[in-house]
């Protein structure tokens, strides 16, 4: 359905929930797997999942070490002589860079708030200008990345996750035009923006030790139509379609995947 099959395609944030759930859903498709990330013992643990689905081999890299990335990348092209693909799911939050209820934003941890923003922005424009640069040797390919509701919506909390978004959007919507105008436009930069879903990051903040949601999680179910968190899988679907050929025409778009979150006032 989206041409998937056999497309090399490279993916960072592979073994959280969201991430986990898209790769099954690219092995579905009988891709080629890249994985990407820092704990050997998940990588493998997903590989395993993976076994007699499709062909997927990881990496244990660190993507805001450049040369880390430079040296994948070389491997990747020695075996498969191309990328067809980056899906830039790596990102999150860092306690550090939360402002609580309890405190102001003039105590902010500076460290925190360099930490997050690194690992949600530089850790998408870093793997984007390495594997970005194969494609365009070959001047087709995909980029796909993961903005949320922050960038649009003031969260409250959430600071640094909230800056680093909104400059990694921006960077897609720049990158797409980059890419486009100097490579023949089959080159397409684009993103998704979820909504809320429950994963092991927010899954506190959300849901209490008895199972019922917290008064945050409640205000997030009263402002989105669909009066539901989302599902994995429903992120997974629009992914391949973004990725796939059937969006040869879409670029540098933020596509919203958030149950209305984004269009309802609250009234």
């Amino acid at each position: 359905m989206y041409q998937l099959k056999n497309k090399v395609i490279v993916v960072s944030g592979s073994t959280g929930v969201l991430g986990s759930s898209l790769v099954d859903s690219l092995a579905e498709e009988k891709a080629f797997l890249i994985l990407l990330g820092r704990n050997n013992k998940l990588l493998q643990k997903k590989i395993n999942e993976l076994y007699n689905k499709t062909k997927a081999e990881y990496f244990v890299v660190d993507v805001l070490n450049k040369s880390d990335l430079e040296r994948v990348s070389v491997k990747i092209i020695q075996k498969y002589k191309k990328i067809d693909i980056l899906i830039n799911a790596v990102g999150g939050n860092l306690p550090g860079s939360i402002i609580e209820e309890n405190s102001s934003i003039f105590e902010l941890d500076e460290n925190a708030f360099d930490d997050v923003v690194n690992l949600n922005l530089k850790g998408t424009v870093l793997p984007s200008l390495v594997f970005g640069k194969e494609m365009s040797k070959n001047k087709s390919g995909a980029i796909l990345n993961y903005s949320s509701m922050v960038t649009d919506k003031v969260l409250t909390k959430v600071v640094g996750y909230s800056a680093a978004k909104a400059a990694m959007e921006n960077f897609t919507k720049w990158m797409a035009v980059e890419m486009s105008r100097k490579f023949d436009g089959k080159i397409r930069v684009n993103a998704i923006a979820p909504g809320f879903f429950i994963s092991k990051q927010n899954k506190k903040l959300l849901i209490k030790e008895n199972g019922k949601l917290t008064e945050r999680a409640e205000k997030i179910i009263a402002k989105t139509p669909m009066g539901r968190f989302g599902k994995p899988e429903e992120l997974s679907e629009a992914v391949k379609f973004l990725c796939g050929d059937g969006a040869s025409f879409i670029t540098g778009i933020v596509l919203p995947i958030d149950g209305g979150f984004s269009s309802f006032s609250g009234v």
